[in-house]
């Protein structure tokens, strides 16, 4: 599963590292909030196909959060919690998670659980976006066998890097995303590069648009936040 973009907030610098790490080796995209607030703030402003949740969480608590969460979509939760009573399962439950984890955990069963939840969510989804070999966004086609991207008659010549990006961005239109999970989607790595590198490749893109286009606004700039597909 590939661009799959994950919110694990936990307050514990060391936990919310720890499952971070390791999903992003299984090829997700991971942010990381360290309170209710952060987390909140980053829900309502980016897209997310899974959250992991700690219920004792700073400033705001993750029943809170949770409920929040519900209020805009139906996306998989999963709790994480010290608590391991079963009367606080079936309260963590009935707010509306998906799926709770007691501490401390397996972190292979906390990827297994992980995968299992986005198989379920995702999969009508899934299967329309890989069953497509054409991406198109407005007057563009992104061809993902030729790597060819074209308006028309037109081909603009792209780089690895910047074929990677563009099919992110056309993936997923209406999908704000950050520096971090840009790097961590095309580069497969950590993000602790310069942030000029994204940028950067951002530049190039939007230039070898102009040259043929007027309007560079494809790629646009979410300020504070990072990038997002623009009018095509």
């Amino acid at each position: 599963m590939k661009n799959i973009s994950i919110l694990v907030v936990e307050d514990d610098n060391e936990i919310n590292y720890l499952i971070a790490k390791y999903l992003r080796k299984e090829g997700y995209i991971v942010d990381c909030s360290f309170d209710g607030i952060e987390a909140i703030y980053k829900f309502e402003n980016m897209t997310y196909q899974l959250v992991i949740l700690d219920l004792m969480l700073p400033k705001l608590n993750g029943a809170e959060v949770l409920l929040k969460i519900r209020k805009r979509g139906t996306i998989p939760v999963i709790i994480l919690s010290a608590k391991d009573e079963q009367t606080d399962k079936i309260f963590g439950l009935e707010l509306g998670a998906d799926d709770y984890i007691t501490k401390p955990f397996d972190i292979g069963e906390v990827i297994a659980r992980v995968k299992a939840q986005l198989r379920r969510y995702l999969h009508f989804d899934n299967s329309k976006i890989e069953g497509n070999q054409i991406l198109e966004h407005g007057k563009f086609q992104l061809n993902l066998n030729n790597y060819e991207l074209k308006a028309g008659e037109i081909k603009i010549p792209l780089t690895s890097k910047e074929f990677e990006i563009i099919k992110l961005f056309m993936s997923y239109p209406n999908k704000v995303f950050t520096k971090s999970q840009i790097f961590n989607a095309v580069w497969k790595e950590e993000y602790m590069t310069d942030e000029n590198t994204v940028m950067v490749h951002i530049s190039h893109i939007r230039t070898k648009i102009a040259e043929n286009f007027s309007n560079t606004n494809y790629i646009k700039t979410v300020w504070g936040i990072g990038y997002k597909m623009g009018e095509m």
